[in-house]
């Protein structure tokens, strides 16, 4: 025996359990720490300047208003181009999104001027973006119902999840300490709160009344969502309450906000359930669609023209699944008869009406040409699709490198100036140069001294500050230089 375990006597198993305990204990600590300061926001959330910033961006009017209605305009015609990039640039110049968060925030904090004003702005801004879109629409003889303006008519679940996810993101964004720009710019996109309005008014412009609520269902999607992702938001970084004076009065307050948030609440659960059973829906007829006519084997020469497949869930209504086939061999009845009998089997199926169109049973060679013209219309649309998701992409990534460049100069002058107390004056721009081959642009910041100062104090805070401003600033290549 050892001359340690003479002293502290023989280990025993339950020795070696407290032991094994003990580490797992301290494996646990460790892990509930790192996911502390992964996931832990509250510590560096600015509440006056977030509250400050989300009520300064509600009001709407003049410049704001002349925004808009730019913006409106801007997107009308990429709607109408059938243009990504154009309609991308219009959501990044478009100031909707202020009175949606205002209404969130207004309802967490129980302050009901601000909700007031808020709704109020918020109305202004719809009725100004329809009337704004229609007179274009109405107006402009080029009127074609373009892929970008029906892919905002029918709503799905993953809009739902993306405004409320994008609305999360951009509230966070917003409370953070030093606001991400890059996240509000990918939010502006994603949430795509402009081209539903432009569709509403397009739908009222050429009279097709069901476009323009289906676009109006997915805007009110989008601002319901944003409006209840901001509310728990900021619930969950405990923003202080708004007081009042009147106790009586912030008792009332604090019912009406609360009746208010409910009244929000009930409506984005039943569009999200109602929305949900839809995707549901539509998984099955595909699922359907993938294990009957999909794998069918036509004899002859007819073929399942996929693209053309309408699934409608018609809400209310009797379900609808409609095929169609080209080719002049016709899909025997007894198959036909076999795949009913397969739909009733999926549960959201049973009451779905089975509608087959078969080019065989017309001979009129005319109807022939006219689906393969509109199948090779909508394969042209898909390849487009495409490229256009990789134009997407691209503008998505400068902006983000933008954003990225751009420099909070209030901020670094103001921490300038307290760093520096010889500090006259300080300038930033970008400085373009080139050696005839390639263009480089510098950051450069000038700065002016008080008189009196000596040359050697200059050089040394010139250089200290060069410094701190690379640090600051993650940029290597910025530049400092004295005026006169």
């Amino acid at each position: 025996m050892s001359e340690e375990q003479l002293k502290t006597g023989p280990r025993t198993d339950q020795d070696s359990g407290d032991e094994v305990k003990k580490d797992f204990k301290g494996l646990l600590g460790s892990v509930r720490k790192f996911l502390s300061d992964l996931l832990e926001i509250r510590s560096n959330t600015d509440v006056t300047t977030t509250t400050e910033s989300i009520i300064a961006d509600i009001p709407f009017k003049g410049h704001t208003s002349w925004i808009l209605i730019c913006s409106i305009f801007i997107a009308s015609i990429g709607l109408n181009a059938n243009s990504t990039a154009v309609v991308i640039g219009a959501m990044l110049i478009s100031p909707l999104m202020g009175p949606i968060l205002g209404m969130g925030l207004s309802l967490a904090i129980n302050d009901i001027d601000t909700l007031r004003r808020s709704l109020k702005n918020f109305t202004v801004m719809v009725v100004l973006s329809v009337i704004t879109a229609f007179l274009f629409f109405y107006l402009f003889p080029l009127r074609d119902a373009s892929s970008e303006l029906l892919a905002r008519t029918k709503p799905d679940i993953r809009d739902v999840l993306i405004a409320f996810f994008g609305g999360l993101a951009l509230v966070i964004a917003r409370a953070k300490k030093g606001t991400i720009a890059s996240v509000i710019f990918g939010v502006a996109i994603a949430t795509a709160l402009m081209p539903p309005l432009c569709t509403v008014g397009f739908g009222l412009a050429i009279g097709k009344p069901s476009y323009a609520a289906g676009a109006l269902y997915l805007f009110i999607i989008n601002t319901i969502f944003i409006g209840l992702a901001t509310f728990l938001v900021i619930k969950f970084l405990r923003f202080p309450m708004v007081r009042y004076a009147n106790s009586h009065r912030r008792r009332l307050i604090a019912r009406l906000a609360s009746i208010t948030g409910i009244l929000v609440m009930i409506p984005a659960g039943f569009t999200f359930y109602q929305v949900f059973q839809e995707s549901l829906f539509k998984k099955q007829a595909q699922e359907f669609l993938s294990e009957t006519i999909g794998v069918y084997q036509f004899e002859g020469a007819g073929r399942y023209v996929d693209n053309l497949t309408k699934i409608e869930y018609n809400d209310g209504k009797t379900p609808l699944i409609e095929l169609v086939c080209m080719g002049d061999e016709l899909i025997p009845e007894n198959v036909v008869n076999t795949w009913r009998t397969q739909k009733s089997q999926y549960s959201r199926l049973k009451d779905a009406e089975l509608h087959i169109i078969q080019g065989g049973k017309d001979d009129s060679q005319e109807k022939f040409n006219y689906v393969s013209e509109l199948y090779e219309k909508n394969k042209a649309e898909l390849l487009n699709k495409d490229e256009q998701i990789r134009l997407l992409e691209a503008e998505v990534s400068n902006l983000s490198k933008n954003a990225e460049k751009q420099i909070p100069f209030k901020a670094i002058s103001e921490e300038a100036k307290a760093n520096y107390e010889n500090l006259s004056q300080m300038g930033f721009s970008y400085q373009i140069n080139t050696d005839f081959e390639k263009l480089d642009t510098v950051p450069v910041f000038s700065i002016k001294w008080k008189d009196g100062v000596r040359s050697s104090q200059k050089d040394a805070d010139i250089k200290k500050m060069l410094a701190w401003l690379k640090l600051r600033l993650q940029d290597s290549t910025l530049v400092v230089k004295e005026v006169e």
